[in-house]
């Protein structure tokens, strides 16, 4: 069995000999190479086991697969490849001992032919990946979100089907959320409430429908082909994918699950086509080359399948499953090569190099000489400076003469292979497509960068040639004029949509909009659905896919719709100009005033004074003839608390008193310009006698709280608090001491003669009134 050995660099394996302790095997040199593998000198590790193979009468397989690995840890890949094949020659050699070479192939790949650089995961230069075990769900093309449009799903990533709005206000395709596989927006973390089911979001759906009309049908299709093939009903299924790719041939996704189908059908053939189709359209999605090397590994294809391995390895090394998948086909390309010497396969040039040093059987090294050495090195394999630094490259995917291959280097004549030569691991490799986009190759050297060919120029030309490639603009574009102000206005104000909520139902209105409907009715405006439920919760959040449509093509039109909001909202907050009058009871400064609303017109009213962040509101006695007595307290909100049926409890406090101007109303309810009452000042004499006045009052209403019963005492304290203590300066507060208005509050007056007493400027004439009215009750009461 084999044992792993750690390195900085990563897993070591060290192969079992085939003869421990045969002639010219010194266990203490390979205790030697090990150690040096762990510590990273993996050339010194190559000369201590090319030099006990040197020793041998006949070759070692565990020897020759411990050098191998040690060439490909130093990235020395034609020389590696020399070992593995001595070693495969002696016997089969296991997809597990191959995991060093597809992982160097992959890296050679990577760093120097695609030209990504530090980790593969989304960070960098790298390209995504969602899962590093199955690899499927990522877009794979440097960031998923980047590559995705607004109008795609974050679940499926395809243009939205059956927009679905969800509370927290993040828009999905209705099926990705349905089941309980998807229980929290993958936005926002917010958890889904699945009480009020989904509901198609109508204007988005009517919006979609218009702007990307084929692309809207394709969906459709796509998506009864997927519950045809969910029911086996293959056939039917693929009808469906047909018809959907001819009104969407550039999408990636779709032609990935029509692929599958014909895999599923065993359609391979034009699989292959499709997963062709879809590489070309997203080269650097490790998905599409994975799809691709299936289709072609069913059709056995193992050659051209190992090479869409490869690159699904440099793409994603992390990803497990497929890099045992190479592993394994590798091995059976290697087995190949010794069971089919006399099959005549056609060989691809490589750009430059030398050919790697020959080893028996001839067949075999013929079939490698394409993994050639870096222009200029030195051809001797034995020189480990030169071939340290040896890599594999490609270059057009023109055909070339069957019996030829060029493994020429500077100075060295060009070797011709006979009609007799074998399809070889080295034609798979010579064949792998070159980087995508055009990507310059880097040479450590001196010799020229070789510039590659897109990988379309790579594909054979098929049915759906008509898709686009790489260069395909990944966001979606309309004709301007498709979209305009009309097709998204509120229904309520017939304006255009300013911070948009979508109901349950699926319906979209302004917020305030919405609000306003609901204070008077819990059903929906449109469709007349109950939404109690909603209105309970007041989750109102914005739906922000269509706040980013407005800001991104309506601009101009939201920008003045944002300004008239704003000028409303400041007119509402001018407390001298409109004040807003609730018509209830009397209210008093620094006293608190509880309130229960449920009729819509005070919603509307408290509602718009939080929302201009003034918070207060006029307090005013009704009046037979004006509507409202001429003088109020103006109230401050310090809590709301809603009821499921729209009611709620407002927390009020006094703030300062006014003189109503004028009367007025505005949506419902009363309004009113005012001016603010203060009390006046007196000094000298009148100060003196008004502070004695002040002292004798208080105490007078102080022995009257004192004489009150305990119940009555209980229920007083239990709603206005204990009596506040006495001001040192009765004149600093505008509306004078705060005791005053406490024993305005408790004392039995009628609302008539405690509004005259409000509307006094003098603190003298309002403590001459009191002094009177404590007099009156206290002559009143029972013995």
């Amino acid at each position: 069995m084999e044992t792993g050995v750690r390195s900085h660099l990563g897993e070591i394996f060290v192969h079992p000999l085939s003869n421990p302790g045969a002639a010219g095997i010194c266990p203490e040199m390979l205790e030697v190479a090990e150690e040096a593998s762990r510590a990273g000198d993996f050339s010194l590790a190559v000369e201590i086991y090319s030099s006990q193979l040197s020793d041998l009468q006949q070759p070692d397989r565990g020897l020759c697969l411990r050098k191998a690995d040690s060439l490909a840890r130093a990235g020395r890949v034609s020389e590696a490849l020399d070992s593995y094949c001595t070693a495969a020659n002696l016997g089969k050699l296991r997809p597990e001992e191959l995991s060093l070479l597809v992982d160097t192939i992959g890296r050679t790949l990577r760093e120097k032919d695609l030209g990504i650089t530090g980790t593969v995961n989304g960070h960098g230069k790298g390209c995504s990946s969602s899962s590093g075990e199955d690899g499927g769900d990522s877009d794979g093309e440097c960031g998923d979100d980047e590559a995705l449009d607004l109008f795609s799903c974050r679940l499926c990533k395809c243009l939205l089907h059956e927009p679905t709005t969800v509370e927290c206000g993040h828009t999905f395709c209705r099926r990705c959320l349905e089941g309980d596989s998807v229980r929290e927006c993958v936005r926002c973390r917010h958890k889904f409430n699945r009480k009020d089911g989904l509901r198609l979001d109508v204007v988005l759906s009517g919006l979609l429908d218009k702007l990307f009309d084929a692309e809207s049908r394709a969906r459709r299709l796509w998506t009864e082909g997927e519950a045809l093939w969910k029911n086996q009903k293959l056939p039917e299924a693929l009808e469906k994918y047909d018809a959907a790719v001819d009104l969407a041939p550039s999408s990636g996704r779709l032609l990935c699950q029509r692929a599958k189908l014909h895999i599923e059908m065993r359609n391979f053939s034009q699989a292959v086509q499709d997963a062709n189709c879809l590489c070309r359209i997203k080269p650097l999605w490790p998905k599409a080359h994975c799809l691709k090397a299936t289709a072609l590994s069913e059709a056995g294809r193992n050659d051209e399948a190992l090479q869409e391995y490869f690159m699904c390895v440099a793409l994603k090394p992390d990803w497990t499953k497929v890099r045992l998948e190479a592993q394994k086909v590798l091995s059976e390309v290697f087995s190949s090569v010794f069971e089919n010497e006399d099959m005549p396969t056609p060989l691809h040039p490589l750009q430059g190099g030398l050919a790697t040093r020959l080893i028996k059987p001839p067949a075999l090294l013929r079939s490698l000489r394409p993994l050639a050495q870096k222009p200029g090195s030195s051809s001797s394999s034995s020189s480990s400076s030169s071939s340290q630094d040896s890599e594999f490259s490609v270059t057009k995917s023109t055909p070339v003469d069957n019996s030829r291959l060029s493994a020429a280097s500077p100075g060295k004549s060009e070797r011709t292979v006979g009609e007799g030569s074998t399809k070889s691991l080295a034609d798979v490799l010579a064949a792998l497509p070159p980087p995508p986009g055009g990507l310059k190759r880097k040479h450590s050297g001196d010799g020229p960068s070789a510039i590659f060919n897109t990988p379309s120029k790579l594909l054979k030309p098929d049915k759906a040639s008509s898709v686009q490639t790489a260069a395909v603009n990944r966001g979606r574009t309309f004709p301007a004029e498709l979209l305009d102000s009309g097709d998204m206005e509120c229904s309520l104000c017939m304006r255009l949509f300013y911070e948009p909520v979508a109901t349950p139902c699926g319906h979209t209105f302004c917020i305030k909009c919405l609000e306003r409907c609901l204070d008077h009715n819990p059903n929906c405006p449109l469709c007349k659905e109950n939404l109690s439920e909603f209105l309970a919760t007041r989750g109102y959040k914005k739906t922000l896919l269509m706040e980013e449509v407005l800001q991104r093509y309506l601009g101009d039109e939201l920008t003045e719709r944002k300004k008239i909001h704003e000028e409303e909202m400041k007119e509402l907050s001018n407390l001298n100009q409109e004040v807003p009058i609730f018509v209830c009871t009397m209210a008093f400064p620094t006293i608190p005033c509880p309130l229960h609303v449920f009729e819509p017109r005070y919603r509307l009213m408290i509602r718009r004074s939080m929302e201009t962040g003034t918070k207060q509101f006029g307090m005013c006695i009704a009046d037979e003839l004006k509507g409202f007595a001429d003088y109020g307290c103006l109230l401050e909100v310090r809590d709301v608390k809603f009821f499921p049926d729209g009611r709620s409890v407002v927390d009020t406090i006094g703030v300062s008193r006014f003189k109503v101007l004028s009367h007025g109303q505005r949506d419902g309810y009363n309004t009113a310009k005012i001016e603010y009452l203060e009390d006046k000042k007196v000094e000298g004499e009148e100060l003196v006698e008004l502070l004695k006045l002040h002292d004798s009052v208080y105490e007078q209403a102080n022995n009257w709280f004192t004489s009150l019963k305990d119940n009555m005492k209980s229920q007083i304290l239990s709603h206005f608090g204990h009596l506040p203590s006495k001001d040192p300066d009765p004149q600093a507060s505008p509306s004078g001491p705060a005791w005053c208005w406490w024993l305005l509050a408790v004392l039995p007056l009628e609302n008539r003669a405690q509004l005259t007493i409000l509307a006094m400027t003098s603190l003298k004439d309002r403590l001459i009134a009191i002094r009177r009215v404590l007099i009156f009750v206290t002559r009143k009461r029972p013995r």
